[in-house]
């Protein structure tokens, strides 16, 4: 022991640097792994404190922002209060014409029905958090028409049970209408069922449910400088180039979106317009006549309708008969219901900016996340080094020890 001793103390420093005792090697490299690793975790640390300490400065001047419109928007409202109240009767619908919330509610004993007693009842909707903030409405509440004979064509066109099927966000307010127990069942003390029984109403037959994140929205633009949003569908061509004669416009185009929800947007940023409503609709063609709708059969693809009453389901299906009054229709566009563009402007760049804010918001929490995560894994990572450095000390000290003993 002595001799190597001797001959380890003869080798230059700079060879102990380069060469040095073969065992401290694996010592030396497992060491230097421990430190890159912890400074690579460090480093990604940093990272994701400064993604997150972004996404708050942007979040909050968002937020800033939304206060600055909604203090506009509340000027416009309180300035205009006294003259809508001045009004006698609903610009909407005339005496002898019920609202589209009264049809709905004259259909006893469906879901839709169910759905909007509910919304007069806060306390009970604020019980299932998911129904009241997933679930928008119901499709004959969510536009309306500026023509009573278009209103009951598109009306008969869609059917009953499409115009009170009820319009989700997401899928968790479709699972949250209905839920069943282990075997498979309807539990009818939850869900829309029991919200019914609560309201002595009972739900009867099946009901359609919408879910907008599953829809495949308009892949197309939109037209210019439309506050409605309208999409800009290219017009029919007949064979030889030019547009039918007698076409109006396309049914999806031709339905107004209620101000409450002109400026919904979905998670992924879609309308209702391209999302629900182009899915009723997609290109339907609408004709002043049934005779120039019929002239222009070689150019339909996905159904038409005439103003005279002349429907067209999809190339080749023709309907035919007499035509039914409609239970429940979208109802007629208010004449006074126009705003200054200033308040539309406002109102849509206040709705984009909450969606903003939303998309801020989840990828703050997942950045809080794989911070959080990294972390941990850096505390464990951390532990290993320490109780590898104090391994290491106790093996270089186990030699020394022994050597003054053999002196001895």
């Amino acid at each position: 022991m002595k001799l190597d001793q001797l001959d380890n103390s003869k080798v230059p420093k700079d060879e102990m640097q380069d060469g040095g005792l073969s065992l401290e090697d694996p010592v030396n490299l497992h060491s230097k792994k421990l430190q890159d690793d912890l400074q690579t975790m460090g480093m990604k640390i940093q990272l994701h404190e400064d993604n997150i300490r972004f996404l708050r400065t942007l979040k909050d001047k968002l937020v800033d922002s939304i206060i600055d419109l909604q203090v506009i928007l509340g000027k416009y409202h309180a300035s205009n209060t006294p003259k809508i109240e001045n009004k006698d009767v609903s610009d909407t619908q005339s005496e002898d014409e019920p609202s589209d919330q009264e049809q709905i509610l004259q259909q006893e004993n469906t879901a839709a029905s169910i759905l909007c007693q509910l919304k007069t009842n806060p306390k009970m909707l604020a019980s299932d958090p998911t129904l009241s903030d997933d679930v928008l409405g119901v499709v004959a509440e969510l536009g309306n028409v500026d023509d009573n004979t278009l209103s009951s064509l598109l009306s008969e066109y869609l059917g009953t049970e499409t115009m009170l099927a009820i319009v989700c966000k997401t899928y968790n307010g479709v699972k949250s209408l209905e839920k069943y127990d282990t075997e498979g069942c309807i539990n009818k003390t939850s869900g829309l069922h029991g919200f019914g029984t609560s309201l002595g109403k009972t739900l009867e037959g099946r009901f359609n449910v919408i879910s907008l994140e599953t829809l495949r929205p308009y892949p197309g633009e939109f037209v210019a400088d439309d506050p409605q949003k309208r999409l800009d569908i290219p017009k029919p061509k007949l064979p030889n180039g030019d547009c039918p004669a007698g076409f109006l416009g396309y049914a999806v185009n031709m339905i107004n979106i209620n101000r409450a929800y002109l400026f919904f947007l979905t998670a992924s940023g879609y309308g209702l317009r391209e999302t629900l409503f182009y899915s009723l609709f997609s290109c339907l063609q609408i004709y002043k006549t049934r005779a120039e709708m019929l002239q222009a059969v070689p150019c339909i693809t996905d159904g038409a309708l005439s103003l005279d009453g002349g429907i067209i389901k999809r190339s080749g299906l023709f309907c035919l008969g007499n035509r039914d009054d409609a239970k429940v229709s979208f109802s007629k566009t208010s004449t006074n219901s126009s705003l200054p563009d200033r308040y539309t402007e406002s109102e849509r760049q206040m709705k984009e900016m909450k969606w903003k804010k939303e998309k801020i918001l989840e990828d703050m929490r997942r950045e809080q996340a794989l911070l959080d995560s990294l972390k941990l894994n850096f505390e464990k990572k951390k532990a290993e080094f320490v109780q590898f450095l104090a391994e290491a000390a106790a093996r270089q000290q186990t030699p020394v020890a022994m050597g003054r003993s053999t002196g001895k």
